[in-house]
């Protein structure tokens, strides 16, 4: 998954989603949560700037990867997508 943009929220975009979590995981692999939690939020950021990223795209992201997170993990995933959609 190149991009956010190229998330589409279907079999192919749930393993090139899964495949950059493990490329993602590697790279923060011994850092903690927040520092995962910053590079997600400013490559989202940078697509929401340059038009690469819809509100759309950012509710479909959190439909799929919200079942996967516990409650307090979900919370902060909603709001950093209200944040995000707000700019």
């Amino acid at each position: 998954m190149k991009d956010f943009a190229s998330f589409t929220g279907g079999e192919e975009s749930r393993n090139a989603l899964w495949e950059e979590a493990q490329k993602i995981a590697a790279t923060y692999d011994g850092k903690n949560e927040n520092d995962l939690l910053r590079a997600i939020y400013a490559r989202a950021a940078a697509g929401k700037k340059n038009g690469t990223l819809t509100n759309s795209q950012i509710d479909a992201f959190c439909a799929q990867i919200s079942p996967m997170l516990d409650e307090a993990k979900r919370k902060k995933l909603y709001k950093i997508a209200a944040e995000l959609k707000k700019m």
